[in-house]
């Protein structure tokens, strides 16, 4: 007849040793970030899967019952809300627990504000996912606006306004080109309203900066804030190349881009220069051009729906910018290859 099978007991006599030191007895180190067990002299780790048994620290209030929770630790800070979120709370629990809390309810006078912030960068961080801009590009324009709230400027203006300013402004500072008009697009309000805004903010960061509270204003550079020029055709070409799915996107990208830096020193027959124009008119017929010299034509309606401006706007600064083509070659000796300058002769006078 078998025996029965005994139960697993586990030996508490076996010692993990490191296998380089061989130290008696071991200095071993549990680091619980990584789930591995270190050797503290030479640094080789012994073992790994090591389960933290310490407490979460978590708390769960509605559970807390028997007042033992040990929870010693709130939520972390966040710059975004200031010292709000670091107050003191009082529990559900214990002896005049309710008239405690209506008393504190009645003093926290942030809380208005709290909401106030929230709604507003719940509405940045959608405006940045609908024109792409990036997570950096949205949390800068929360410190911006953060900032103004604390200072209490740009009082009487709209706070749509005020969240447009905001994310044009950051859009600069990261160095993710988008220009003025898709800002607007975002929002409600007039181009004009938008524009003010934007000013009276550069203004005001500019005058921040001075008083070295520039720390504030964004989370991509924590240095003092300096006012950028304006997005440019060049800036754009990048961007609506690589939604209109060229061949060679690279090619077309960088033959666009040395058009669209060339045309802002030269004009037309009658005398009319492309720089006045939108960058998005420009950055359109540069890589309407550049399609063509490179034999990836596309339609100008097709251009005019990436780029969000009309077909005929399309069709009108490709007009200029073929009419000064000669232009810039004589400007520009060097910039465009042989291939392209021959290129250039057999381009249509009319975009389709």
């Amino acid at each position: 007849m078998a025996a029965a099978a005994t139960p697993f007991v586990e030996d508490l006599n076996n010692i993990v040793i490191c296998k380089d030191c061989k130290e008696f007895p071991p200095n071993l180190i549990e680091e619980f970030s990584s789930g591995d067990l270190v050797c503290g002299s030479c640094g080789v780790i012994v073992g790994d899967r090591i389960i933290d048994t310490r407490s979460e620290w978590r708390t769960f209030s509605n559970d807390d019952q028997g007042n033992d929770d040990p929870s010693r630790v709130g939520d972390g800070p966040n710059e975004l809300y200031g010292n709000d979120n670091l107050q003191t709370s009082v529990g559900s629990e214990g002896k005049n627990s309710r008239h405690l809390q209506s008393l504190q309810n009645k003093q926290n006078n942030n809380a208005n504000n709290t909401k106030f912030l929230t709604a507003a960068y719940r509405d940045i961080q959608a405006h940045c996912e609908t024109i792409s801009a990036g997570s950096a590009v949205a949390n800068a324009a929360k410190h911006i606006f953060k900032l103004v709230d604390d200072h209490k400027a740009m009082k009487g203006k709209s706070q749509e306004a005020i969240i447009a300013g905001c994310i044009f402004i950051a859009c600069r500072q990261a160095n993710v080109p988008r220009t003025f008009l898709e800002i607007y697009r975002l929002t409600k309000v007039s181009k004009k309203e938008i524009g003010r805004v934007f000013k009276q903010l550069e203004s005001f960061l500019q005058k921040v900066s001075e008083r070295e509270e520039a720390g504030k204003v964004a989370t991509v550079s924590m240095t003092q804030y300096t006012a950028k020029a304006s997005t440019s055709a060049v800036d754009l070409c990048e961007r609506f190349c690589n939604k209109l799915s060229f061949d060679n996107s690279v090619r077309v990208e960088g033959l666009a881009k040395r058009l669209a830096q060339a045309s802002t020193t030269v004009s037309n027959e009658d005398g009319r220069s492309l720089s006045g124009r939108s960058p998005l008119s420009v950055a359109a017929a540069c890589i309407y051009m550049a399609a063509n010299i490179l034999n990836e034509a596309r339609q100008s309606k097709d251009i005019s729906k990436v780029v969000g401006v009309s077909d005929g706007t399309v069709k009108t600064a490709y007009k200029y910018l073929y009419q000064a083509k000669e232009a810039i070659l004589e400007k520009s000796p060097g910039v465009f290859s042989p291939e392209e300058i021959a290129a250039m002769e057999n381009l249509p006078g009319n975009a389709n």
